[in-house]
């Protein structure tokens, strides 16, 4: 859960704003919006010992502005394998005018990444979720409620 500083609206556009999107999702080297739902995107990302390029989607589903929504991507490393993971999103308005920022994340992969074993797959994976939420919630420090 992260606290922020600013109306739900606001916190609900950046969510659904790419090129806020790019600047907070570890790793990430492009993302195009190719609909309201969906983007395309390029991601390098160290899991253990492996370091690999994705690319692969962005979608956005279960959407209930400015409440809630599940933010998906999968994408496909070569030969290091696949990856995909989500996150469902919530905010709730406080009353002193900020929003709480809630959320929990699943992720699972294929082919050479898996063979580090899940343990490593879900410290990263969690280690990434946190990132892509502290860096989101850095973009709002500093302003007015």
């Amino acid at each position: 859960e992260y606290l922020l500083p600013a109306p739900r609206e606001d916190v609900w556009a950046a969510l659904n704003d790419a090129e806020t999107l790019l600047a907070c999702i570890p790793g990430c080297e492009e993302l195009l919006k190719t609909s309201e739902t969906e983007m395309s995107a390029r991601v390098r990302l160290k899991i253990g010992p492996v370091t690999a390029r994705f690319s692969g989607e962005v979608t956005l589903s279960d959407i209930q502005a400015p409440e809630s929504y599940v933010i998906s991507g999968k994408g496909n490393g070569g030969v290091a394998g696949f990856a995909k993971g989500g996150a469902r999103v919530r905010l709730e308005p406080r009353e002193d005018g900020g929003t709480l920022l809630s959320y929990s994340v699943e992720a699972a992969v294929g082919g050479k990444i898996a063979q580090m074993g899940q343990r490593l797959i879900k410290s990263t994976s969690e280690k990434l979720a946190q990132q892509f939420f502290e860096r989101f919630a850095n973009r709002f420090a500093g302003e007015e409620t």
